[in-house]
């Protein structure tokens, strides 16, 4: 849905050159002014453009504030007056220090970035492509199929120790990465190839629910018939942590995660075309088949990307592109992409930072804590629009 406030789209009811005019407001409740005149009520303020200047502004501190706070803070009270020397490796800084925020909190935190840009993204795309306020990364099954990878890999269903699953699969971390990765691909490819057989969206996504409901019920089914422990192992994993990652996992992680990145942020205007429906888009010269697959092919790189090295992180795809477009009053890529991007990152280092429940020793789910700020946030965005109020049907 297109907002009417952005400039880029004016009302059909506004007076010629009025939505060119910074620092005007105009009233769409049809009140008159004091003398009786129809012309809309003028009051100084600032331009859109401007306090969009300044939201991303200050996105961008809270990113920079949220990293910070990243690495100085954790389950292990480290003062700043070893924190610092530590990060900047200086001389006589805290061996144990050094090790701490090095190969832990600064890993984490670079991963919380990666992963809450990505999955913002990722969900800004769904959001646009399906027209749906409830369409969100994993809505293509993706993350079930990385979550099977998974849990045919933990739960030894190939066979016995020695067997092709097993190897690729073994202790560590990294197999458990090129499990999910492997499942997350193969689900990609088969919603890919079905979606090429397709005209509608709501096709797709009806597809898309299809083939994550039927991973589901056979990561059910392996649980059920595996041992106490292995399930265990796979219901770690998907609870979601942006912990444990390397600096050679983030090597991998980031140049996927940046090249679907750039590749999506190049596809702003043929998504603002789609805003106004497929058929809008055609008129506009956009190939609508190759941006549709373009969508779904990137926002799956970068919602698999995040599940192999993350889990299934739930909530960030999901609320951030309403929380970002309810703070820039705008549907416009072009501002709604870079915005995403730091408003998600800046929320994925915050519930970083929750997760480690600061100075108590405690480690919380990643997403226990993201699913108390987001389910909030989508209810109250849902309820105030307009499409809600009116029976949104889709």
């Amino acid at each position: 849905m297109t907002d009417s406030r952005d400039p880029a789209v004016p009302s059909a009811a506004a007076p010629p050159g009025s939505a060119d005019r910074p620092g005007v407001a105009r009233r769409t409740d049809g009140a008159r002014r004091p003398d009786g005149a129809d012309s809309p009520v003028v009051r100084p303020g600032r331009s859109p453009a401007a306090r969009r200047g300044v939201v991303l502004g200050l996105l961008g501190a809270a990113v920079a504030v949220g990293f910070v706070l990243a690495v100085a803070l954790g389950s292990t009270v480290i003062p700043l007056d070893r924190a610092i020397p530590a990060l900047l490796r200086a001389d006589g800084a805290d061996p144990g220090a050094e090790v701490i925020i090095w190969t832990v909190r600064l890993p984490r935190a670079v991963t919380a970035v990666l992963a809450g840009a990505a999955l913002a993204v990722a969900g800004v795309q769904m959001q646009t492509l399906f027209r749906n306020p409830l369409a969100e990364p994993y809505i293509l099954g993706v993350s079930s199929g990385a979550s099977l990878g998974v849990a045919l890999a933990v739960t030894g269903w190939a066979g016995p120790a020695g067997t092709l699953t097993s190897q690729i699969a073994g202790p560590g971390r990294a197999g458990l990465v090129v499990a999910a990765s492997a499942g997350a691909a193969a689900v990609l490819m088969l919603v890919l190839a079905l979606s090429r057989r397709v005209r509608s969206v709501a096709t797709i996504l009806i597809i898309g629910v299809m083939v994550g409901s039927a991973t589901s019920s056979l990561i059910t089914l392996l649980l059920a018939y595996s041992d106490g422990q292995r399930a265990q192992q796979y219901l770690t994993w998907s609870l979601g942590s942006y912990a444990g990652t390397t600096w050679e996992d983030l090597a991998v992680f980031a140049s996927v995660c940046g090249a679907a990145l750039l590749a999506a942020l190049s596809g702003v205007k043929p998504l603002n075309a789609l805003l106004l429906g497929e058929n809008y888009a055609r008129t506009m010269g956009v190939h609508v088949r190759r941006t549709r697959t373009m969508t779904l092919l990137t926002a799956s790189v970068l919602a698999g990307a995040v599940t192999a090295y993350c889990g299934p992180v739930a909530f960030l795809g999901l609320a951030v592109p309403h929380m970002a477009k309810l703070l820039l009053g705008t549907a416009d890529h072009r501002i709604l992409m870079p915005a995403a991007v730091l408003l998600g990152a800046a929320v994925s280092l915050a519930c970083c930072i929750a997760t480690q429940a600061p100075g108590s020793g405690m480690l919380l789910p990643l997403n226990a804590v993201t699913t108390v700020l987001g389910a909030p946030v989508v209810i109250a965005v849902l309820l105030r629009s307009r499409a809600a109020r009116a029976g949104w049907t889709g």
